[in-house]
């Protein structure tokens, strides 16, 4: 509220203040009230929906008294209590509508998993608000502010293809979810607004993990094992861990099926956990759920170890839904093996892996599809030295994700089709999420070659209204078109999204026809593109070390 509506607000409060016994009482009130409102403006000022943060701030007894952590924890119950509503009005729709068809069943049950997470969020973000002295912790209720936010739009997604002819039900649940958008959205501004602490000193050099087990085990093994299965296993993985399960195709390890080890391994692990996949195809769908933390799966290598599905979109899955391998648990690693999802281009999106795994990296590992094959829905997410194949949108979602020395490679696509590398799905301008691909080569997969001069390809479009994507010291093949970038429909987000490229180099690099956005930039400061190396954009000098996984945490 601007000051001076504050003092009118005086004015009228003043022949109160002359009145006896009674009216003290109510010029005391009407005092309160302007202080509250003052202390719910000042804070309100600066998020995207001042009315709504208002009369959440406003429903805080003692508003003017509490500090911000404090106000923001309120204002989280408050959240939660409309993400429960939500969870209770799509949990109804899905028992009492009998004949709903079959699609928006599955895209109800994806909604019903992502309030589910939403909350968890939510109740991590409060712990978190309590340690924002640490950066870790300050990093951290961001990141899962920003999920929450992801969350909601996911759940919309599911019913974009409901066809024609039957009842769309999204009307039903959009206005519950929109208002969650909008609550977390308040928050997420106002925990900006927290003074960040003072930088730590200079790491020392962080020792690198044992990967042998877990507290609890025997010898570095479950208990439930038998010792045949011990012995089984003390041989280690070609990368020189030991493995604490063995998935081989010819029935020489603990399992024939990765989805079996998986439902194995322990839940909630306090230490790395070693899934050896032996070379061979695995044929099915794998997910890794929230409560299998810290897991690891470890392959032969890139074409050796597969594992391979073919779920899509025309064949009524969600695109949430339709990921060959779909990882939750936080903390997880996948190195040395393919995922492949081998629907076809025909089938549009069709995802191979789906990552909403917080800490998660990925080394040496290939993922295949066409439309959609990389869905790194939402966290913070880092791949390393890994081969990505697609068509349109080929690597999506709304993580902070960076690619470090990867091969993109864009494949032929159906007649008419264009190939885009990315589309980012940033929804909101306080999200610290977006793409970075750092010291990548982005080129045309042997399949494109023949028939380069068919199809045009471009480096991104804006799936949502803030997208965000830069190309930092990549090679930019020829295939990529002279305006480097593609509308998603019409001026939409153009000058909304933050799109950049720096120091660049190959026939497709040259910026001197690029696209004229607001949004769009070359950038020519350090300082800037620094934003988006690991360091900074994902905090990675803190957790990778521990990975055993390579990575530079700054520019080249």
């Amino acid at each position: 509220m601007p000051g001076g509506s504050h003092n009118l607000l005086l004015l009228l409060l003043l022949p109160l203040l002359l009145l006896p016994g009674g009216g003290r009482s109510h010029a005391s009130n009407a005092i309160r009230l302007h202080e509250e409102t003052a202390t719910a403006a000042s804070h309100c000022a600066g998020t995207l929906f001042p009315s709504l943060c208002l009369s959440t701030l406003l429903s805080i007894p003692n508003l003017s008294s509490k500090s911000l952590p404090s106000i923001i924890s309120a204002a989280i119950n408050h959240t939660a209590d409309a993400v429960n509503a939500s969870h209770r009005n799509c949990s109804s729709i899905y028992h009492r509508l009998r004949n709903l068809d079959s699609l928006q069943r599955l895209a109800l049950s994806d909604c019903l998993e992502l309030l589910d997470s939403s909350l968890d969020f939510l109740h991590l973000a409060f712990k978190d608000l309590y340690h924002t002295n640490s950066s870790s912790c300050r990093s951290e209720l961001i990141t899962v502010l920003s999920a929450s936010i992801t969350n909601q739009f996911t759940c919309l997604d599911g019913f974009a293809y409901v066809p024609d002819r039957v009842i769309n039900i999204r009307p039903s649940i959009e206005r519950f979810l929109v208002h969650i958008y909008r609550l977390v959205s308040n928050i997420l501004a106002l925990s900006k607004k927290i003074p960040p602490p003072p930088p730590p000193p200079p790491p020392s050099k962080p020792a690198v993990e044992a990967f042998e087990g877990y507290g609890g085990m025997k010898g570095g093994f479950p208990a439930w094992m038998t010792w045949t299965d011990r012995r089984l296993l003390q041989a280690t993985t070609p990368g020189g861990l030991t493995a604490n399960l063995v998935v081989a195709k010819d029935g020489s390890g603990n399992f024939t099926t990765v989805g079996e080890a998986v439902a194995a391994a322990p839940n909630n692990s306090a230490t790395r956990f070693v899934i050896y996949i032996k070379a061979g195809g695995y044929f099915e769908n794998v997910e890794v759920g929230k409560n299998k933390i810290n897991l690891m799966f470890v392959g032969d290598g890139i074409g050796k170890t597969v594992i391979k599905a073919s779920r899509n979109v025309v064949d009524g899955w969600t695109t949430f839904r339709s990921a060959t391998v779909a990882v939750v648990g936080n903390r997880f690693i996948g190195r040395d093996l393919t995922i492949e999802n081998s629907a076809g281009a025909s089938k549009h999106q069709a995802v191979a892996l789906r990552t909403g795994s917080d800490l998660a990296a990925f080394y040496r590992c290939s993922f295949v599809a066409y439309q959609d094959t990389l869905y790194v829905h939402s966290l913070r997410q880092f791949y390393r030295d890994c081969d990505i194949y697609g068509t349109i949108d080929f690597i999506f979602g709304n993580a902070a994700v960076v690619f470090q020395n990867c091969n993109l490679y864009a494949r032929k696509p159906d007649p008419n089709q264009k190939n885009i590398f990315t589309a980012q799905g940033r929804e909101d301008p306080n999200q610290n999420t977006g793409i970075s691909i750092q010291n990548c080569k982005v080129s045309a997969a042997a399949d494109l070659l023949p028939v380069l001069s068919q199809f045009k390809t471009y480096l991104g479009r804006p799936w949502k209204k803030y997208s965000r994507t830069v190309y930092l010291q990549s090679f930019l093949d020829s295939l990529i078109d002279p305006a480097g970038w593609l509308e998603w429909n019409g001026t939409f987000a153009l000058d909304t999204l933050y799109y950049g490229e720096y120091k660049n180099s190959g026939p497709g690099a040259n910026t001197t026809a690029r696209v004229q956005w607001p949004g769009y930039r070359v950038i020519n400061s350090s300082t800037e593109a620094n934003q988006f190396t690991v360091s900074n954009f994902i905090e990675g000098d803190q957790w990778l070390g521990s990975y055993d996984v390579p990575f530079s945490p700054g520019l080249n």
